[in-house]
């Protein structure tokens, strides 16, 4: 292990050590409302995915305190991308991707956190230690450092989620019904003019008279299937759907497991990605950032697992859908795909 692993593994330690006792709260009823002016919702995570993951909270907090001003607390340099949109998010304070390169601006993050002044704190996952520690330093009237999972307080569906278990905890304190009302969606707010650019770019890869199946082939560590995998894969899904276009995605790292055999678009804009992804018909990719990007824009997104929680980490919106991938073919995917696809309006007239 490398001596910049070893102390991030010592860090990560002691900020556990340090806040693994602030979970210790009384649910708290927020009588007045309107008295609840600034939020601040921490999740200091970098991954692309981790951020994308809180967006319905963000929706959450905003329908429960719709005159209040919401600020976040991130890590890197994403959130300005992907909550652009979101009017009611007000600042966004980052810490560097990081810590030891930039050790200024990431001091300044936190002394900046410790100067504002807030009504309500939320922590939106209560297994991060850097956000038990954010939720502490933060001046506030009420905190919310989130339940541990452990616990087991909510005897309700897909509670296992990353980005539901945050709101049903969040009503959980607020004393509220867990499922009287639909949880949000995932979302990344693309303007129109976005969407027309998207539309245009996916017209220069594929025929817009036909629908689109997109690939994702990349991941990281475990998560990515091999190349071998990924040409089987294809083989059998351009058997299953000979009328469809198929074409790839790619990473930023502007590598494919398929050798670019088919048109591959290339970007590294987030957004322009995702205005592009939002023209196709069905995303599939392995578990990774993109892979909930897909999904916030609405696109049906599938997402392959093999390595990790598919209840936990599966795509999250309407016509969204995880697949474990042990033990099954590539021809037996293609099945649980065409179920999957048979629901959808764009291929009922194809299939």
């Amino acid at each position: 292990m490398s001596f910049k692993k070893k102390i991030n593994v010592y860090r990560k330690k002691a900020t556990k050590s340090i806040t693994k006792n602030l979970l210790d709260q009384q649910s708290i009823n927020l009588s007045d409302r309107e008295d609840i002016k600034r939020i601040l919702i921490t999740r200091p995570n970098h991954r692309l995915g981790n951020q994308l993951l809180i967006s319905p909270l963000v929706k959450e907090v905003h329908r429960q305190f719709p005159g209040a001003k919401i600020d976040l607390f991130l890590k890197g340099n994403l959130g300005e991308i992907l909550f652009k949109n979101y009017e009611y998010v007000d600042h966004i304070i980052s810490l560097p991707k990081k810590h030891f390169k930039e050790l200024g601006r990431y001091l300044i993050s936190w002394f900046k956190l410790k100067r504002l002044k807030y009504d309500l704190v939320i922590n939106a996952e209560a297994s991060s230690s850097s956000g038990r520690l954010s939720t502490k330093v933060a001046r506030a009237n009420y905190k919310f450092f989130g339940y541990e999972r452990e616990l087991n307080l909510f005897d309700v569906a897909n509670v296992d989620h990353i980005s539901k278990y945050p709101i049903y905890s969040l009503r959980y304190f607020l004393k509220q019904s867990l499922t009287e009302k639909p949880l949000p969606d995932l979302e990344i707010k693309l303007t129109a003019e976005e969407l027309n650019h998207g539309k245009k770019i996916l017209a220069e890869y594929a025929d817009l008279e036909k629908p689109t199946i997109c690939l994702y082939t990349f991941a990281t560590g475990h998560k990515c299937f091999s190349k071998a995998w990924w040409n089987q894969f294809y083989t059998a899904l351009k058997n299953e759907y000979p009328h469809y276009n198929i074409i790839e995605a790619l990473p930023v790292e502007n590598v494919s497991s398929l050798d670019f055999k088919i048109p591959a678009f290339y970007s590294k804009n987030i957004r322009e990605l995702a205005s592009f992804i939002s023209h196709t018909s069905v995303f599939i990719t392995g578990d990774c950032g993109i892979m909930h990007l897909a999904a916030a824009t609405t696109t049906p997104t599938i997402g392959l697992f093999n390595v990790t929680a598919k209840a936990m980490y599966e795509p999250y919106n309407v016509a969204c859908s995880g697949i474990d991938t042990n033990q099954k073919s590539a021809e037996e995917i293609c099945q649980i795909l065409r179920t999957h696809i048979e629901s959808l309006d764009f291929a009922e007239s194809e299939i």
